[in-house]
């Protein structure tokens, strides 16, 4: 059975949780490798409705077990909220939901620091959501962080005094007033200790022990390739490792066990926060497809910036993760649009540029090289056969799939698990065991 990644193509928001939902009784376990409560996954089936910000979206299929991996960083509040959601919601989570004893745990007063930063610099700001996911990636990194196995140490108290004096100069400087309110006490910390202990574990040993007996793995990536820490927007960016191969740092699963990578790629750009967008669109068109693609952020709610679809930056996400087949989710907003305008190259400094650039400062001054492609006025929401989709539907989702080099083998017609058209394109079948075959 394969193991498979789930990636976004985009700046994130691009549809893996629908997609991830879709194809997940196909997999024993589900893992989420990376990022916290930064992301948002929103999967609609029949009348329900989940927004899910931590846990991977398999939790919502009876029996899929959930692992969050140790490349995560791990509000215990938010965790809380949110297992308290599902299970008021009905959902079966009691024996099914790991989180790795390697994870790192992401504290109260990191959102404090990240939210007075931002504030600090003004327009240079990065438009973080304030979770304080690049505080808790900083400490890891500089060997100062809180990981899960910690908070049963014997020296918690001590860690969490040695971050209490890294942090409070420079809380102190941004504004926040002296003393522990930003702070949680050894008690308050201890107690999260106690209600997390169920589900604190070795997530790489149980993957290990579940492969061996044969089980299949699905991974599940958050944000998108463009906010990868090393390959996206720099410095307009997450502090993580979205990409297909944060797949294995962040779950501890061998690179050489992972067999593919399905990638999400929605059927116009958006993005959310600062940083440069070349199609982005400041008129009447991109206000259309906010509205009619309710582009607003599961997470923070902000207003998405909405633009055509970037096939530079399409091409340069199949080749840094390896895309073998694509998922293309909202093309019903498309639907009245009477001329759709791709992004085919970009223009810089009076030269043509067909690969996505490295420097940010070359990205924001790039000029968007469009065609155009006919528009269709006719109503795609719902369709379930690729052949009943309008001509001129078609014809876009062939010209996307030949740009890109990738097969579109998962086409989405509306925000609901069956509203889904299925190619059974071979690579597909192979990713997915042969469950939408």
């Amino acid at each position: 059975m394969p193991n498979t990644v789930v990636i976004g193509m985009q700046w994130g928001d691009e549809g893996k949780g629908k997609i991830v939902d879709l194809i997940c009784p196909a997999f024993g376990a589900v893992v989420r490798y990376q990022g916290g409560h930064n992301a948002g996954h929103t999967v609609k089936f029949e009348d329900r409705h989940f927004a899910l910000h931590l846990i991977p979206s398999g939790i919502l299929h009876e029996g899929t077990r959930c692992v969050l991996g140790n490349g995560m960083v791990i509000s215990p509040e938010a965790f809380f909220t949110e297992l308290e959601g599902l299970v008021e919601a009905g959902v079966e989570v009691e024996g099914r939901l790991s989180v790795s004893d390697r994870a790192h745990v992401l504290l109260p007063h990191y959102a404090e620091l990240d939210r007075r930063r931002e504030e600090s610099l003004g327009d240079d700001r990065i438009g973080t959501t304030s979770r304080g996911i690049g505080p808790a990636y900083e400490l890891k990194a500089s060997r100062d962080g809180l990981r899960m196995a910690d908070l049963f140490s014997s020296d918690l108290a001590g860690r969490l005094e040695r971050q209490r004096d890294r942090m409070r100069a420079e809380l102190e400087h941004l504004g926040a007033g002296e003393g522990e309110e930003w702070m949680p006490s050894l008690a308050v910390v201890r107690g999260w200790a106690d209600r997390l202990a169920p589900f604190v574990a070795d997530t790489g040993a149980l993957l290990g022990r579940w492969r061996r007996e044969g089980a299949s793995i699905l991974f599940e990536g958050a944000q998108g390739t463009l906010l990868d820490l090393d390959h996206g927007s720099y410095p307009f960016v997450t502090s993580s490792s979205s990409t297909a191969g944060g797949a294995a740092v962040g779950s501890g699963v061998p690179p050489t066990h992972l067999d593919g990578v399905l990638g999400v790629l929605k059927a116009y750009t958006t993005r959310v926060g600062e940083g440069p967008f070349p199609s982005e669109l400041h008129d009447e068109s991109g206000a259309y497809l906010r509205e009619r693609g309710n582009e607003f952020g599961t997470t923070t709610g902000r207003p998405r910036r909405c633009g055509w679809l970037d096939l530079v930056a399409g091409r340069y996400a199949c080749e840094v993760n390896g895309v073998e087949t694509i998922a293309l989710t909202k093309l019903d907003v498309l639907d009245g649009v009477e001329e759709i305008r791709l992004c085919v190259a970009y223009e810089i400094d009076g030269e043509r540029v067909d690969r996505f650039p490295a420097d940010v400062a070359r990205l924001e001054r790039a000029q968007p090289i469009l065609e155009t492609v006919p528009g269709w006025n006719e109503d795609t929401a719902g369709l379930l056969e690729f052949e009943d989709l309008p001509g001129a539907a078609r014809a876009y989702v062939e010209r996307v799939e030949s740009e890109i080099g990738a097969p579109i083998s998962l086409i989405s017609t509306g925000p609901r698990r069956e509203e889904t058209i299925v190619r059974n394109e071979p690579r597909l079948v192979e990713l997915t065991g042969g469950l939408l075959d």
